[in-house]
């Protein structure tokens, strides 16, 4: 049995009706943005996308460019396939007549494939879990307060274990070609992070006249 979140632009039981059939607990909100503020805990949403196309398009990719964990299926007429693209950023879709049977197996196939998908972008390593998806990190189970340059270069470092980075590298890959300050912001936020990383401080080793590296050992 799933937790189902429907956004939908009014309350109406008729958006899903094979859903009224299955054990699943649904719970229907508002299709606003502010909603999405503080979104109720759930293992799917469904968008519905029965009669305004456009809003409910524009309500799905915001839910995939702000970055919601759990997979999103949209709820369509017949009609409304046409205008279904990899644009809608959405797991699957489906018919608001399907039947019990086709939208049971669509949520099981659509929570199946996120948990798979969750899993394979998680780094584990010497301690540290890095999650992708939630842009978190744990160290000995414990969460990292990173601000987000420091989860990215964790996470670079993290994601080729032993190679050695120069500085130059690292400003490439992690702040980007546009970015205009020198290379002590490296220095600097491999020292807030060696802190923050406590007794695994050594994680991050410094090869000397070259750079950095994650590893298991300290090479400082």
């Amino acid at each position: 049995m799933a937790q189902l979140l429907i956004l939908t632009p009014a309350v109406d039981s008729e958006v899903l009706p094979s859903l009224a059939l299955l054990s699943h607990r649904v719970r229907q909100v508002p299709a606003t943005s502010s909603q999405l503020i503080n979104t109720p805990s759930c293992d799917l949403m469904m968008v519905d996308a029965r009669k305004d196309l456009a809003a409910a398009k524009a309500l799905c990719k915001i839910l995939g460019n702000t970055g919601v964990s759990v997979p999103v299926i949209a709820i369509v007429t017949e009609g409304g396939l046409t205008a279904v693209t990899p644009e809608w950023n959405v797991a699957d879709v489906v018919l608001v007549d399907a039947g019990p049977a086709e939208v049971d197996a669509r949520i099981r196939l659509a929570i199946g494939r996120s948990s798979a998908d969750s899993s394979n972008r998680k780094i584990q390593a010497s301690g540290v879990v890095i999650d992708e998806v939630s842009y978190s990190a744990k160290v000995q189970g414990k969460p990292l307060d990173l601000t987000f340059k420091e989860f990215e270069l964790l996470r670079f470092l993290a994601s080729h274990p032993s190679r050695v980075f120069t500085r130059e590298q690292l400003l490439s890959e992690v702040w980007g070609y546009d970015y205009f300050g020198g290379t002590r912001t490296v220095d600097v936020h491999v020292r807030r992070l060696r802190a923050k990383l406590g007794d695994l401080e050594s994680l991050i080793g410094t090869v000397r006249n070259v750079g950095y590296r994650f590893t298991g050992h300290d090479d400082a």
